[in-house]
């Protein structure tokens, strides 16, 4: 399509580049904008790029008119043939004429054109004979006789449509009875003011109007083209009839034909149109980048929602609990008996084995609050707003729909988060060790000691003075008292560095999590509104280079 397009690249206009931004706009737009303009984009960017692979050096030039016009006289009158019937004699088919001045080159262009090779005919044919000087100024010219466009068949409307689609130049023939017909005004010639560059204007049967008048009805169609946006296109008078006119409308279209920027011009007149109603569609409101505000709102209530606060707790209590275990009084310990580890109650394991574990099952942590629930609903929503603020309806929609798009793998996709993240708490401090160490050897101390004095105390000679004594107090006791109090004295202080250890890891546990979390709402809510931001600058680059 391209190398096509680089044949008709005159007077710095790139079409190529028009076109691909054309195409380009229109794929980003795809289920973002209303798909019937979507649609019309791409049609036109497939009609264009065949129209520019085809012949460069043919022009396709439409007759079209109503009924009794005179369109079919005009279109004998240039070819200088009998070609097509006129009046009465107007067959009731839906095909259009063809006559083609420059064989070599435009079978191809014909057959996309869809014209039948019945309906053809070769201008410099053996009918020409002893006309060719005359023929030659149409030289790359393909004339359509285009069927009624005010025609009672249906077939002959989509033909008309088809064909003014598809020409290069747009010849629209008038008659001084029904110039001002809303008919061809509304459906043909207004909404073709973006083409008028490529457009001519035939006021027919210019002989049947008195010459006092003639003026004053150019005046008035001409009236009627300004008012209909097609302030450039000349109007020319004609009388097929009687040749009136008919050089000056040749010299016209050849004038046009010769230098080759009908094609251009009408593909560059589509593209422009196209796109010209996607922008109005999308708009130019500049992207919006998301708030990091927003995203960190996002992520707390994706946070509350999965269970983290509640984890955290788990984790700081379970720290409390092991390292409390370690370090405390063991006597205690088995007075009180073995409490369930808050994190293996939630099913998060500390250790390798319990991550591996984690990863293939789901926590038992309770589901979502509807008041949790509310508060992500609430913040995608917020977010959502917060990021299309300014953009266009259809963007607005595409944008909410993209953030909620994935809404339901959420409790699934947050469990799974919390279940693979390694919380780091399994892992006793090195202190912790060598406490136990110790409040174990004042175990063995404070039962040696109680040993001791109980044979001492059994045998009557606790107050012996050959008893083993420090500082005069049995040693025995010593180990007794002194083992007891140093491990209870322990335990209490170690309470108090547990607290600030389980606290660090409380913490560091809540920014794994958080981290985990975060990556969720990244994937589900994040990735698909920063996917249609992405395609929204898209469709306006597309736009922006359709249009220079």
């Amino acid at each position: 399509m391209l190398e096509g397009a680089k044949q008709l690249v005159t007077r710095g206009t790139d079409i190529g580049a028009r076109i691909d931004g054309l195409d380009t706009a229109a794929r980003a737009a795809r289920g973002r904008l209303d798909d019937s303009l979507v649609d019309e984009a791409q049609d036109l960017v497939d009609r264009a790029a065949g129209r520019l692979r085809l012949s460069a050096s043919h022009t396709v030039v439409a007759i079209a008119g109503a009924t009794g016009s005179g369109k079919s006289s005009t279109f004998n009158a240039l070819t200088g043939l009998e070609l097509s019937a006129v009046g009465v004699r107007r067959p009731t088919t839906s095909w259009a004429s063809a006559c083609v001045w420059g064989r070599d080159g435009a079978d191809e262009l014909l057959e996309w054109l869809g014209i039948p090779p019945r309906h053809q005919t070769t201008r410099d044919s053996m009918l020409d004979t002893g006309r060719r000087e005359s023929a030659s100024e149409l030289d790359g010219v393909v004339l359509l006789d285009l069927p009624d466009h005010d025609s009672t068949e249906v077939s002959h409307h989509l033909e008309v449509d088809r064909l003014v689609a598809l020409a290069d130049l747009l010849v629209w023939v008038l008659d001084p009875q029904k110039y001002a017909d809303a008919a061809i005004h509304d459906r043909y010639l207004a909404p073709s003011a973006e083409h008028q560059d490529v457009m001519l204007v035939v006021l027919n049967q210019i002989d049947t109007v008195p010459e006092e008048r003639r003026q004053s009805m150019l005046d008035d169609i001409r009236r009627l083209l300004d008012a209909d946006g097609l302030d450039r296109v000349p109007v020319l008078a004609v009388s097929a009839r009687e040749g009136t006119g008919i050089a000056e409308l040749k010299s016209e279209i050849a004038r046009r034909a010769a230098d080759k920027l009908a094609t251009s011009a009408r593909v560059d007149a589509d593209v422009k149109a196209v796109a010209g109603r996607i922008s109005a569609a999308s708009g130019s409101a500049p992207t919006r980048a998301l708030s990091a505000e927003r995203v960190r709102a996002l992520d707390d209530a994706f946070a509350e929602a999965a269970g983290v606060p509640t984890v955290v707790e788990a984790v700081e209590r379970s720290t409390r609990m092991s390292v409390g275990r370690a370090t405390g009084w063991p006597v205690a310990s088995v007075v009180s008996g073995v409490k369930p580890d808050p994190v293996k109650r939630l099913q998060l394991d500390l250790g390798a084995d319990g991550r591996e574990l984690s990863g293939r099952a789901r926590t038992a942590l309770p589901e979502a609050t509807q008041v949790q629930r509310a508060r992500v609903d609430a913040e995608v929503r917020a977010l959502a707003d917060d990021v299309s603020n300014g953009l266009t309806q259809p963007w607005v929609s595409a944008v909410r729909r993209a953030s909620t798009s994935r809404l339901d793998e959420l409790g699934d996709r947050l469990d799974a988060a919390l279940a693979a993240t390694h919380l780091g708490g399994s892992r006793l401090p090195v202190w912790a060790g060598a406490v136990r160490v110790l409040q174990w050897l004042l175990v063995v101390a404070t039962v040696a000691g109680l040993g001791w004095t109980g044979v001492l105390a059994g045998s009557g000679k606790l107050q012996d003075g050959d008893t083993v004594r420090v500082g005069g107090v049995a040693l025995g006791l010593i180990l007794l008292v002194g083992g007891l109090v140093l491990g209870i004295a322990i335990d209490l202080v170690c309470r108090v560095v547990a607290g600030g250890t389980a606290r660090r890891r409380a913490t560091d546990a809540d920014d794994r999590l958080r981290a985990s979390v975060s990556g969720v709402s990244q994937e589900l809510v994040v990735a698909p509104v920063e996917t249609e931001l992405t395609a929204y600058t898209t469709v306006r680059s597309g736009v922006d280079r359709a249009l220079s």
